[in-house]
């Protein structure tokens, strides 16, 4: 008799996220059916006030999508045409959607090649050659799960009057100097896409943040600018975060913090068993934490790295084959950024997250290894 197959590894399972969690995820669904309020009830409300504690930040809105929020957050800080927006280029596009749907233009800055994180050297020597006046707003992105070095960052933007707002997406629960991420910036947007450490089962997304002005905004811009059900205060619209999914978002939350120590586990077997490979590790900087959202390597054979794991029922990501200034809606002939490119052509996800074994990271280590012989 043949051996039975052995499953496929994925970078990420929110199916094996809802099985860990059934029980609750469909009690929560089917409280949500019974209650008659399925749009901004009181799911969304004890979400939001839930999130907002667990981050450590005066309020947050839940939207609809991730994208959205980054939006949001630009438009309620008063970010809009004619402005332009710092971030860097090795991001999903989303971020960059987001600000051009403000109306303003996104400013491309290189990063690190370490962390591949915003590098705030080279940010600080752009803003002080450009000296450009319709710079208005940085956009911080805090990729795989380790976040910019915030106060930096602040500090630098205070000396040239910059807003900063955050694109949390993948960083829910990383940490600088021990405060978390998302708690820094005049606001911060999160995405709770099913892939995320804090997924929903569908298209969700919040915007968090310490100002009760700004909050407010981004909860009045959610929804056509309504205070009052019909009236406008605000050109608003309808970004709004359902009922169900936030239901599913509160059991979530509950085992983020679980969940996050499982994915550190994991990532320091990795750390550990591949120490000694030809392959580039991540690379956590000094006073952060990483939520480990990615395990991401690095290696120029990473394609047939790739292709390797994948005939071996390992599957890989690739956060993000194409840096941005590089795809044909935003294409730049002139712009180069040798670490965002260098990176894009070398970046691998392996698979981590908390429904693996530690089998399963023994598996794909040993496949590794195989394939450097």
């Amino acid at each position: 008799m043949l051996p039975a197959p052995r499953s496929k590894l994925l970078t990420a399972d929110p199916k094996a996220a809802y099985l860990a969690a059934q029980t609750d995820i469909d009690a929560a669904i089917k409280r949500v059916m019974l209650s008659g309020h399925y749009i901004l009830g009181p799911e969304l409300a004890a979400f939001e006030k839930e999130f907002a504690a667990w981050l450590g930040t005066a309020g947050a809105v839940g939207v609809a999508n991730g994208t959205d929020a980054i939006e949001l957050a630009l438009l309620a800080a008063g970010i809009g045409p004619g402005d332009k927006v710092v971030t860097v280029a090795n991001t999903v596009t989303a971020t960059v959607a987001a600000i051009g749907a403000t109306g303003a233009k996104p400013v491309f800055v290189d990063i690190e090649p370490g962390t591949m994180l915003m590098d705030l050297a080279a940010l600080e020597s752009m803003l002080s050659e450009l000296r450009d006046p319709k710079i208005k707003a940085i956009v911080p992105v805090h990729l795989y799960g380790q976040a910019v070095d915030l106060p930096r960052l602040l500090e630098l933007a205070q000396r040239h009057s910059l807003l900063v707002i955050e694109d949390s997406a993948q960083a829910h629960g990383s940490t600088v100097g021990g405060k978390k991420a998302g708690t820094f910036g005049s606001l911060a947007a999160f995405s709770f896409y099913p892939t995320k450490n804090l997924g929903a089962f569908g298209d969700a997304g919040a915007v968090a943040g310490s100002d009760p002005a700004l909050v407010e905004k981004v909860r009045l811009l959610r929804q056509y600018g309504w205070r009052k059900r019909y009236v406008s205060d605000l050109p608003g619209r309808n970004s709004r975060l359902d009922e169900i999914q936030a239901a599913i978002l509160r059991v979530r939350l509950a085992r983020l913090d679980a969940e996050t120590a499982a994915r550190d586990r994991l990532a320091r077997q990795y750390l550990g068993a591949l120490k000694n490979s030809p392959l580039s590790l991540p690379v956590v900087a000094e006073g952060r934490s990483h939520c480990w959202h990615q395990f991401v390597v690095r290696s120029p054979k990473r394609d047939e790295l790739k292709a390797h794991l994948e005939t071996k029922g390992i599957g890989c990501g690739i956060l993000y084959p194409v840096p941005v200034h590089r795809q044909p809606a935003y294409h730049d002939a002139s712009l180069s950024l040798p670490h965002t490119e260098q990176a894009c052509a070398e970046v691998l996800s392996l698979p981590l997250h908390p429904g693996l074994s530690d089998e399963d990271v023994a598996r794909v280590v040993t496949e590794v290894r195989g394939f450097f012989g």
